[in-house]
């Protein structure tokens, strides 16, 4: 029956044939992408909105001023630099000075019993410094039997005295401030400037030396070789009070102190603590 139909059997009749007015369908509006957005107003359509006053503080200087406070700053970081030891009234030092320095360096990476074997007896100390003596003259003070001592003194590698400064230049200085005290003795220079420490330790293998002048760092490293000898050692002698061009004293010299104190530690507390070295701080 379906097939006498034809193609068009599915077609419902149309709304003239049931005596109905034909009813559109209303297609809801499709949302895309090309539909125009609404114009956005002019700011002069819009209310104007009042501007809200910022406190000082987040106010933004102007470049001017940042280069005046950026300079003051900078003056201020200067002024801990050199200015603080310029304005102070210049102080010896002391054996409670040393004692600190060394409680400092390594509290925070030694037991306390490893501390207490790092502490110095007040009996190690000769009298420190009042700023009122050249180094001969202290050195005088401090051995007045030197002549007597040294004359005895015939083992090699190793000094009866020893002067720790902070550079080669300083210990230069040093050894013509020792001429007046020196006399007959052998000095030696134990710095790292143009001298290699082959040549050093082949030197003191050679030959007696009564007194070395040197730098920290140099001494240390004699030691550690084993090209200088503790076992003839009576005094041991920190260029302490005296300052370089910035003012600084060695012990103010990071590098310095820290050297100053690892040499300290390779013997020489050990023997000061078993009474056979003195120290002076000149």
């Amino acid at each position: 029956m379906a097939d006498d139909l034809g193609d068009e059997w599915w077609e419902e009749t149309s709304g003239d044939a049931a005596g109905e007015e034909p009813v559109e369908e209303v297609k809801e509006p499709e949302e895309s992408d090309d539909e125009p957005k609404p114009k956005k107003t002019k700011k002069a359509d819009q209310p104007t909105k009042k501007k809200k006053k910022l406190p000082k503080e987040c106010i933004l200087s102007k470049p001017e001023e940042k280069e005046e406070t950026a300079k003051k700053s900078r003056k201020r970081k200067k002024k801990t630099i050199t200015d603080v030891l310029a304005t102070s009234a210049p102080k010896p030092g002391t054996p409670e000075d040393l004692r600190r320095l060394i409680e400092q360096f390594y509290s925070k990476t030694r037991s306390v019993i490893e501390m207490e074997e790092l502490k110095l007896p007040d009996n190690c100390f000769v009298k420190e410094n009042d700023l009122s003596h050249t180094l001969s003259s202290y050195l005088r003070e401090i051995c007045p039997k030197w002549s007597k001592i040294s004359k005895n003194h015939k083992e090699k590698k190793s000094v009866l005295l020893l002067v720790v400064c902070s550079s080669a230049h300083r210990t230069l200085e040093l050894i013509k401030l020792i001429n007046a005290f020196k006399g007959d003795t052998k000095i030696m220079k134990l710095f790292a400037k143009h001298i290699k420490i082959k040549d050093q330790i082949k030197f003191l293998e050679n030959y007696v030396v009564h007194l070395g002048v040197g730098t920290p760092g140099r001494i240390k490293a004699l030691i550690e070789q084993d090209g200088l000898g503790l076992q003839s050692l009576k005094y041991l002698v920190l260029d302490w009070n005296w300052r370089d061009q910035k003012l600084r004293r060695m012990m103010d010299i990071p590098e310095v102190k820290k050297e100053t104190i690892e040499l300290l530690e390779s013997g020489l507390i050990a023997a000061c603590r078993e009474g056979s070295l003195k120290i002076g701080l000149f």
